[in-house]
């Protein structure tokens, strides 16, 4: 790791730590030449599968492009920016966990408005706007339908269930 000052690349660690929700390292280092100390982070590198275009075109999941387009969507409404790192990291993993080699946008899609939904209703009709190429004011109406539909649904639901266990019984003799 070179330093970020002088580029040298004799450095020690100082100090590593846990980060963002387990699935970094965070280590501070000193640089042995000018002494000035910096951060480094340390993430497994994940194995994702390319996201296929409408066109047919075939691109690397780019974190940032999604976290860009989430952040126009919610652009001036109370969406705190953790809850869209929050949401990315989800979207991130689902894909991982897909296993499959190649994803259609159209699916990736629907998974950031089923999430986006949740988290504030204008934001997901922001997104769905672009996503789903609205030509007109039926498009947003059958959208807030089926956003409050699937809002309901999940509030029907309530919290998931906290299953206790029961106390371990011995047997009468």
């Amino acid at each position: 790791m070179r330093c970020p000052y002088c580029a040298d690349d004799s450095n020690r660690v100082v100090d590593s730590r846990l980060g963002r929700d387990d699935t970094e390292i965070r280590r501070r280092r000193e640089c042995q030449e000018c002494g000035k100390r910096f951060t480094t982070r340390e993430r497994v590198e994940d194995v994702l599968p390319r996201i296929v275009k409408r066109d047919e075109r075939r691109e690397d999941f780019d974190r940032r492009k999604l976290v860009a387009s989430l952040e126009k969507a919610c652009a001036k409404r109370p969406v705190p920016g953790d809850a869209l790192e929050r949401l990315t990291d989800r979207i991130e993993k689902r894909l991982q966990e897909s296993g499959e080699p190649e994803v259609s946008s159209e699916r990736l899609g629907a998974w950031v408005l089923d999430d986006l939904v949740q988290i504030d209703t204008l934001a997901a009709a922001r997104f769905a706007s672009v996503f789903r190429d609205f030509q007109n004011a039926e498009d947003y109406a059958a959208f807030f339908t089926s956003a409050k539909a699937r809002r309901a649904a999940l509030a029907a639901e309530g919290p998931p269930a906290v299953r206790v266990p029961e106390p371990h019984r011995r047997p009468s003799a």
